[in-house]
C-alpha cells in the first residue's frame, strides 16, 4: 500500500479543491445528487443493523461503506467540498474564485439533498409496503431519530443548540479526515482502510452530519414523526451545515495548509531581479522560470 507523505498529501488535496471547483453544473450536480444518495442508502443500512441485531456499534462498523463508495467512485459530499475548496481558493489556484467556492457549495448542497430526499422517499416505501401499512421497526427507530435530534435540542434552548452545533463541529472534524485520508494512499485496499477509521467513529457517536440528516429527518416526517419541517431547519440542519464547515476547516484545512502547504504552490520571490545573464543570453532564465511554475500550477491527476 504506497503511502502518500502530508506534504505530498497537501498538494493533492489542493488539486482536488480545484478540480472541484472548476467543475462544470451538470457534474457537480450528478456527482452530489449520487454522493447523497450513495451515503444516505448506507445511514438505511446501518440503521436496519442496528435495530434488527440490537448492535449499535455493528451499525457503526458497516456504515462507512457508503462513504468508500462514493468517493473511490470521485461523486461529491457537502462535508467533503467545505474543506477541499477553500483550499484551492487559500493557495490561489488560477481561476478558484471566492464565488467559485460559494457556487461549488451552493451546487453540492442542493445536489447532496436531492440525492438524500429520494433515498428518504424509497425507504418510506419501503418500510411501509407502499404507504399501505404503518412503518416497520425499521421506519419507526428513523421517526424516533428525527424527534430526538430536533425536538430533543429545543427543549434544551441554548445549551441544546451548542450541543447541536458542537457535535456538527466534531462530526466535519473526522468526515473531514475520511475525505483527505481517501487520498493518503494510492492502492484501493490502502484508501478503504484510512477512510474507514474516522467515519465508523463519527456514526457511532452520534454527531451531526448535514447529509445524513437530509435523509433522517425527511424520512421521519415521511413516517410519522412528531416533529415539523421548520424544527428541522431551525434546530437541526442549518446549525448542522455551519458546524460542520467551522469543524472541517478548523480542525482539518487549515492545520494541514498552514503547516504543510507552503512549497507546493512555488511563486516567484517578491522583490528580487533574477541575474543577469551574459551578453545575448536575453531572459532564458526568467524564462525557464516562468514556465517550471506554469507547469507547478498545472491541476495533477487526482486519486480519491
Amino acid at each position: 500500500m504506497t503511502y502518500v507523505k502530508p506534504v505530498d498529501l497537501v498538494g493533492t488535496v489542493i488539486d482536488a479543491g480545484a478540480s472541484k471547483v472548476l467543475l462544470s453544473t451538470r457534474d457537480t450536480l450528478v456527482r452530489s445528487i449520487m454522493g447523497g444518495a450513495t451515503l444516505t442508502i448506507a445511514a438505511a443500512f446501518a440503521v436496519t443493523v442496528s435495530v434488527s441485531t440490537g448492535m449499535p456499534l455493528l451499525g457503526a462498523i458497516l456504515f462507512p461503506v457508503g462513504f468508500i463508495m462514493l468517493y473511490l467512485l470521485g461523486y461529491d459530499l457537502l462535508t467533503g467540498v467545505f474543506v477541499l475548496a477553500p483550499l484551492a481558493w487559500l493557495d490561489k489556484r488560477p481561476g478558484v474564485t471566492f464565488s467559485g467556492v460559494l457556487r461549488n457549495w451552493g451546487l453540492v448542497f442542493v445536489g447532496n439533498f436531492i440525492g438524500a430526499f429520494t433515498v428518504a422517499v424509497l425507504m418510506a416505501v419501503v418500510v411501509t409496503n407502499g404507504f399501505s401499512t404503518p412503518p416497520n421497526e425499521v421506519g419507526q427507530a428513523i421517526g424516533h431519530i428525527g424527534e430526538g435530534r430536533t425536538v430533543g435540542y429545543a427543549e434544551h434552548g441554548a445549551a441544546g443548540m451548542l450541543t447541536l452545533f458542537v457535535r456538527a463541529v466534531l462530526c466535519n472534524w473526522m468526515v473531514a479526515m475520511g475525505v483527505v485520508l481517501s487520498m493518503v494512499s494510492k492502492s484501493v485496499p490502502g484508501k478503504i482502510l484510512a477512510m474507514w477509521m474516522p467515519i465508523m467513529l463519527f456514526f457511532y457517536m452520534g454527531f451531526e452530519h448535514s447529509i445524513v440528516n437530509m435523509f433522517l429527518f425527511p424520512s421521519g416526517l415521511l413516517l410519522g414523526g412528531d416533529f415539523t419541517i421548520m424544527d428541522y431547519l431551525i434546530w437541526n440542519e442549518l446549525p448542522t451545515v455551519l458546524g460542520n464547515l467551522v469543524g472541517g476547516l478548523a480542525f482539518v484545512g487549515v492545520p494541514l495548509y498552514l503547516t504543510y502547504a507552503r512549497g507546493t504552490s512555488p511563486r516567484p520571490l517578491s522583490g528580487r531581479r533574477p541575474r543577469r545573464g551574459p551578453r545575448g543570453a536575453g531572459t532564458a532564465p526568467a524564462v525557464a522560470t516562468a514556465a517550471t511554475e506554469s507547469a507547478a500550477r498545472e491541476p495533477a491527476a487526482v486519486t480519491g
